[in-house]
C-alpha cells in the first residue's frame, strides 16, 4: 500500500537508494545526452558509469529535465497506490525547468499536487525530501511535511570544491577569460548554493587539491551551527576515497547526528566535472 500523501522528487536529489525505498519516495529521472544517444538518469546510466565515460567523450554531454509526461506517470502511479494528495519537491527553478514540468503535469491529474522549489540540488534538495518523509512517517499531515522541508531549507549550507573549471567552461557557464586564469594559476574553485534562491555564489579558490578540501571543510563549518545536531552529506563526483577521508575528519571533529556519503547525479556532474567534492547539510537549531 502507498501513502495517502505521496512524495515525489527528481533525480538530482542524490538520495541514497535505500532511503528512497525506506521512505517510499518516487524519483522522476532527468535525461543525460551524449551526442546522439540519450540515457535515463539512474536507470539507463548510473552516476559511476557517467563519470567513467565523461573524460573519454569528445563532445561535451548535455542534459534535459524530465518532461511533464514523466511527472504525470509518477502522479498516476501514486494515485493507483492510494494517494489522495501529492507533495513534489524539485531542483531549484533557478537551475532547471523541472519545476515548470512538474507544474504542467499537476494540471493533468485529479488530485491536489503541491509543488515546492527546493532552491537547491543534490542533497540540498534531498535533505528537504527526507525531512518531509520523516514528518509523514511520524504521522504528519501535508502542512507538517511542508513545514519540515522549509525548516531544513532555511538552515541548508552547501559548498562544492571543483577540481577544475573545464566542465563549467564547456557548458558555457563561465567565460574564456576565467578559464584562462584557471589554466595559468591551477586554481581549485569553491562555489556554494544560496539557500534563498538556488543561485550559485563563489568562494575563495585554492591552489592545490589538499588545500581545496581543507577550505571546503572550513567554509562549510563556518556557516553551520555546530552547537546543535548536524545532518551532513559528503557528496562526490567519483572521488569516493577522498569523500571517505573527509567524512572521517568531519565525524572525528564534529560528531554529526547523521552523516552519509553519496555520489552526485550526472545531471549536475555535467557542469561540475569528475572529482568534485562537496559538503551539504544543516543544523537542527
Amino acid at each position: 500500500m502507498g501513502k495517502e500523501i505521496a512524495l515525489v522528487t527528481d533525480s538530482t536529489c542524490d538520495i541514497p537508494p535505500e532511503w528512497r525505498e525506506q521512505y517510499d519516495i518516487s524519483v522522476v529521472p532527468s535525461i543525460i545526452i551524449f551526442g546522439e544517444k540519450q540515457y535515463v538518469d539512474g536507470v539507463e546510466m548510473t552516476a559511476a558509469e557517467f563519470y567513467q565515460q565523461l573524460p573519454r567523450e569528445r563532445v561535451h554531454p548535455s542534459t534535459s529535465h524530465p518532461a511533464p509526461a514523466a511527472f504525470v506517470q509518477a502522479y498516476l502511479e501514486a494515485i493507483k497506490k492510494g494517494a489522495k494528495q501529492i507533495l513534489t519537491i524539485v531542483v531549484a527553478a533557478a537551475m532547471s525547468g523541472t519545476m515548470a514540468a512538474a507544474q504542467e503535469a499537476a494540471k493533468l491529474v485529479k488530485i491536489p499536487v503541491h509543488i515546492i522549489d527546493s532552491c537547491s540540488n543534490s542533497m540540498g534538495l534531498g535533505w528537504q525530501v527526507i525531512a518531509a518523509a520523516r514528518a509523514r512517517e511520524n504521522g504528519g499531515v501535508l502542512a507538517d511535511m511542508i513545514a519540515a522541508a522549509e525548516k531544513v531549507r532555511e538552515k541548508m549550507v552547501y559548498f562544492v570544491s571543483l577540481n577544475t573549471l573545464e566542465y563549467l567552461s564547456k557548458g558555457g557557464r563561465i567565460g574564456d577569460a576565467i578559464r584562462l586564469v584557471e589554466s595559468v594559476l591551477s586554481i581549485k574553485p569553491l562555489v556554494y548554493v544560496k539557500r534563498e534562491n538556488g543561485t550559485v555564489g563563489v568562494g575563495l579558490p585554492a591552489r592545490s587539491r589538499k588545500l581545496a578540501i581543507e577550505g571546503l571543510q572550513r567554509e562549510f563549518f563556518k556557516n553551520v551551527n555546530t552547537r546543535t545536531p548536524l545532518h551532513i552529506a559528503v557528496l562526490h563526483n567519483n572521488a569516493l576515497e577522498e569523500a571517505k577521508m573527509l567524512a572521517q575528519k568531519v565525524t572525528e571533529t564534529y560528531n554529526p547526528t547523521e552523516l552519509i556519503i553519496t555520489i552526485v547525479s550526472p545531471i549536475l556532474g555535467v557542469h561540475t566535472g569528475p572529482q568534485a567534492i562537496a559538503l551539504c547539510g544543516y543544523s537542527e537549531g
